[in-house]
């Protein structure tokens, strides 16, 4: 039984990679089929690739071809790096770029002229450089420092201003030839991500009240119960950090981009002021107020107790209205078809069970400190949440 095991387990090991292989291949042609399809993160991802790989190339048709230029990979090179996710940063990242490569040029240079031997300038110039890189000014591009230096010393050109200057000159071709790209060709501009983060916020914020819902319907939860709720509330606050993210970078592509390259970008017109991001954060917290209160009842070991019987049922039947809601918003936030339905119809229901919640409340008076202080706690996480979900209706 132990061979037939272990011969088994082999088997099941050797099927792993083939296994990783396989899901690999099948995210990629989702991204291919995704990037086809229209607009998106996938398709703004091949846009900037094929940007980058034609910066380059013209930094080299310009630096190698038409100038005829030996010396001509530092054009390309520098190009190819300095398409990046906004123009913006492309415009900081070539002067911190070119900074770092004129500091690894001269160093280089002064190592080669003091040893007069490539060796002996690599080991002069390197651990300067590395300790150079670190310096906060030159930021994530610190290391062309010391690459550069390889390059400039590998070549083994002789030493001179004139062969300093040139490599130079050639950094600033190709960072002047893949900004330029980059801000006048499709310039990428964010605006479609803090969308999409936004509905995706609301529509986990609705799976979460949801789920919620249904467990307090069912006859037993427990600590287990609540523990995945808490996970869930978990989740929603880093999809909150997500979309501060995507508003970040949002900011930052509008920045250096003029109005008319935004139209030939086809950008989205307007996104959600970020007033809806502080609302739907609130919402984050007050649901995640909300499982910890729903922890802490169903501990056993704590005085508080949870509601039960009718006060939980309407609780629960109020938590879905909410999730609607959200649901709902998230559908209008990505322009989708929202399935009609009779709003005030839907306010009055959420009055009525908020007034039948209320009454539970002073029922629950009678019966014990513990179930009140639980229930009056939940009520007022539910009119927390009804009064950032649904602004327009608030609970009287």
């Amino acid at each position: 039984m132990t061979a037939v095991t272990r011969t088994a387990r082999e088997a099941l090991r050797g099927r792993r990679p083939v296994a990783a292989v396989g899901r690999e291949a099948a995210a990629v042609g989702r991204a291919v089929r995704s990037a086809w399809r229209g607009p998106g993160r996938e398709r703004d991802l091949v846009v900037q690739s094929l940007k980058a790989a034609g910066a380059a190339l013209i930094a080299w048709a310009v630096a190698g071809v038409w100038m005829d230029d030996p010396m001509a990979l530092m054009a390309p090179w520098v190009a190819l790096v300095l398409v990046q996710a906004t123009v913006y940063s492309s415009v900081r990242q070539a002067g911190q770029q070119f900074a770092a490569i004129c500091t690894g040029a001269l160093v280089a240079s002064a190592a080669q002229a003091i040893t007069d031997d490539t060796t002996g300038a690599l080991a002069l110039s390197l651990p300067v450089l590395m300790l150079m890189a670190n310096w906060p000014r030159f930021g994530p591009q610190g290391i062309y420092t010391a690459t550069t230096a390889v390059f400039v010393l590998a070549s083994g050109t002789a030493v001179s201003a004139s062969a300093v200057g040139h490599r130079v000159g050639q950094a600033a071709l190709g960072a002047v030839i893949g900004v330029a790209v980059n801000a006048f060709v499709l310039p990428p501009i964010h605006l479609r991500d803090v969308r999409e983060n936004l509905a995706a916020l609301a529509r986990e914020a609705g799976d979460v009240l949801h789920s919620v819902a249904a467990g307090l319907r069912e006859a037993e939860w427990d600590a287990q119960t609540t523990t995945g709720w808490t996970s869930d509330s978990a989740r929603l606050q880093r999809r909150v950090e997500a979309l501060e993210s995507a508003r970040s970078w949002s900011r930052e592509s509008l920045r250096l981009t003029s109005g008319p390259l935004r139209r030939l970008h086809r950008a989205p017109a307007a996104v959600p002021p970020e007033e809806e991001d502080q609302r739907w954060g609130r919402v984050t917290g007050n649901i995640t107020a909300l499982t910890r209160t729903l922890v802490v009842a169903a501990d056993e070991h704590r005085t508080p107790a949870p509601p039960e019987g009718p006060a939980l049922d309407l609780y629960a039947r109020l938590l879905k209205l909410l999730g609607d809601s959200c649901h709902a918003e998230a559908g209008r936030l990505l322009g989708e078809a929202v399935e009609a339905r009779p709003e005030e119809a839907t306010e009055a229901t959420m009055e009525e069970l908020h007034r039948r919640l209320q009454e539970g409340l002073r029922e629950h008076a009678g019966q014990g400190a513990a179930r009140t202080a639980v229930l009056g706690t939940l009520l007022l996480q539910a009119e927390n949440l009804w009064a950032e979900i649904v602004p327009d209706a608030q609970p009287e």
